[in-house]
This record gives C-alpha cells, sequence and structure tokens, in this order.
C-alpha cells in the first residue's frame, strides 16, 4: 500500500485549502465540456449545476462567437455575462449590457488580409472575419463549411474581405487543415508583430486566432473576477484545454487542464483531468468542488 509523503500529503492540503476559496469557476467549451458530440454530456451539466447548488457561479470564456456560445451558456443557467472571442466580447445575455468589446484596427485587419493572400498562402487559408457578432468570409470552403456546422452560424461570403473592414474586426481566423502551415503562419505573424501590437494564438491546431491586444481569457477572467465581481485570483478556478486557455489557467488560483489538453498546455496546470470524452471536467469539478 502506498504511503503518502510529506510533501504529498502538503499538496493536497494545499488543494483542499484553495478548493474552499474557490467563488468561481470558468471553462471553455470545445475540448472542455463539449467533445465531439458539440453537446454537453449529463454527467457534465449534473457536476455544474451541483457546483452552481454550493453557491458557487460558473461561467463560460470561449474563442467562440457570441452567438454560437449561447446555447452553452444558456444550457449550464449561467447568471454570468458570456466571455466570446478569447474574451474580447464580454455581454451579459439576461440584459444584453456589453462590459466589453475590444477590435482588432482596421489598418492591422488590411495588413493581416494582404498576408494571408500572399501567392502561397492564398490557396491554402480559409480566412474569417468577425464584424459585429457576423462571420465574413471570401468564399465558402470546405473548412469554412465544417466549422460553420458545428458553430451553427451562417457565414455571409463576400469575395474580397476589405470590403466588410469599413468597421473593425473583433477576431481575424485564418484556418487550415495543415496544422505545419498554422504554426508557421502563428511564427511568421510573432515576429512580425509585438503582444502589445495583437494576440496571436491557435485555439485547435488547424485555427489560427488575432485579437486586439489586450484580449485573451485571463484578462476576461481578470476582469469578470475582479471589476464585476469583486474577487481575487484566488477564489477562481478555470478549466480548458488549448494555448488560448493558457492565461486563464495561470491567472486562477486553481488551473486545470484537459487530459486531451496539449504538453505545453498540461504543463502550466496545477492539475490535468481525464479528456473530454471521458467527462474530465466533471472529474475535476468533482475533485476540487464537490468531494
Amino acid at each position: 500500500m502506498h504511503q503518502a509523503s510529506a510533501s504529498e500529503l502538503a499538496s493536497i492540503d494545499h488543494q483542499a485549502t484553495a478548493a474552499k476559496e474557490i467563488k468561481l469557476l470558468v471553462l471553455d467549451i470545445d475540448g472542455t465540456i463539449s467533445g465531439e458530440s458539440n453537446t454537453l454530456s449529463e454527467p457534465v451539466k449534473q457536476a455544474i449545476a451541483s457546483v452552481q447548488a454550493k453557491e458557487i457561479a460558473v461561467a463560460i470564456a470561449t474563442g467562440r462567437m457570441y452567438r454560437s456560445a449561447l446555447r452553452f451558456h444558456q444550457e449550464i443557467n449561467s447568471v454570468l455575462p458570456l466571455m466570446a472571442y478569447q474574451g474580447a466580447w464580454i455581454q451579459d445575455p439576461a440584459t444584453q449590457k456589453m462590459h466589453r468589446h475590444l477590435a482588432v484596427s482596421r489598418e492591422i485587419a488590411g495588413q493581416l488580409l494582404d498576408y494571408f493572400e500572399q501567392p502561397q498562402l492564398r490557396s491554402l487559408l480559409s480566412v474569417h472575419f468577425y464584424i459585429n457578432d457576423q462571420l465574413y468570409v471570401r468564399e465558402l470552403t470546405p473548412e469554412t463549411q465544417t466549422y460553420a456546422a458545428r458553430s451553427g452560424i451562417t457565414p455571409i461570403p463576400v469575395g474580397d474581405l476589405r470590403q466588410v473592414l469599413t468597421n473593425e474586426p473583433t477576431k481575424v481566423l485564418a484556418l487550415c487543415h495543415d496544422t505545419k502551415v498554422i504554426q508557421d503562419l502563428l511564427g511568421n505573424l510573432r515576429r512580425q508583430y509585438t503582444p502589445a501590437e495583437l494576440y496571436l494564438t491557435t485555439s485547435v491546431a488547424t485555427f489560427f486566432e488575432a485579437t486586439n491586444a489586450f484580449v485573451n481569457k485571463g484578462t476576461a477572467v481578470r476582469y469578470l473576477a475582479e471589476e464585476l465581481l469583486g474577487l481575487q485570483s484566488s477564489n477562481v478556478m478555470t478549466i480548458g484545454d488549448n494555448f488560448n486557455d493558457l492565461e486563464m489557467l495561470e491567472y486562477a488560483g486553481i488551473g486545470v487542464a484537459m487530459g486531451n489538453a496539449p504538453d505545453g498546455v498540461q504543463a502550466i496546470a496545477q492539475w490535468v483531468a481525464p479528456n473530454v470524452e471521458e467527462d474530465g471536467a466533471a472529474t475535476a469539478m468533482e475533485k476540487f468542488l464537490l468531494s
């Protein structure tokens, strides 16, 4: 029989103390509470309801469009503002109040478009501009159609995307089924733009995402916790599965990565849950908030 070492006991004790302080749980959607089925499983829904019954507030932080994330927000009966587009768009569905909207400048969006439309890239990428919670695309590629079906939204093909740059995009996304193309894109554009100019990330290996420099899920969760709820980071638990979740996992008193998360995400988490298809988010809630 394994005897717990002093360090293991101290770690368990620390986790128990940290869990007592949690007043806010923030969940990512895709790869965290929703897997291949694009729905919430009963164990995850029940765990969320049990957490709320303990008077711990539950919120969603997602890279999805606001309108695409809304059904998940409603299904978990969250009463908090919804953090969409990596936190660029924070809106309260109950009152429609917009708490925060930070967009990409028209100038930088135009520069990104120029980059994506280089001859060697144009045929490889599906480019998405998100403006006023609508999705504008050059054309309907198979990648865009797959994305739209999962998101439950209707893309608007416009030909030249410069036509819609009369408004600033909330987010710019480039899709490619070749993950090496996405990694090269991320590396090259991170050399061109400093973090003070643009926030660049991947939410899945085939999605390159660009938002306003002040946007990430960490700043969004901090805003919700500290500005709106009067909490501290030690009162927050977050669960996520990808690189766009890094900042909120680092911010929280308890940051949990999913078993399906890349190694770089698991490495910074305090605990790694089972994967999404095994209802790992429910397991994490049981371990830290319900046991």
